[in-house]
């Protein structure tokens, strides 16, 4: 009865563990995943099979973090290419 207790406590006080997500559904050209216990949204790559970046209630946030990280990954491969070899 004490471990039924503590494992209600931890549920209380941590929230959602998202264990329960969704199977990948595809909106404006991102796909996501969505927790069956709290409704809160992750990115999903199709092409690993794997959700990623961070977790949020609100997918136009995702949207604009997938384009943050985009940006920044390919200004960072532009500069790459850009030093010269001396």
């Amino acid at each position: 009865m004490a471990t039924s207790f503590a494992g209600a406590a931890v549920f209380v006080f941590r929230g959602c563990w998202h264990r329960k997500m969704s199977w990948p559904v595809r909106a404006q050209d991102y796909s996501y995943q969505v927790c069956m216990g709290c409704g809160i949204k992750r990115l999903f790559d199709e092409k690993s099979f794997r959700s990623y970046g961070p977790y949020s209630y609100e997918l136009d946030r995702l949207m604009a973090w997938e384009r943050g990280h985009r940006l920044k990954a390919h200004s960072q491969a532009a500069d790459s290419s850009e030093r010269s070899a001396s």
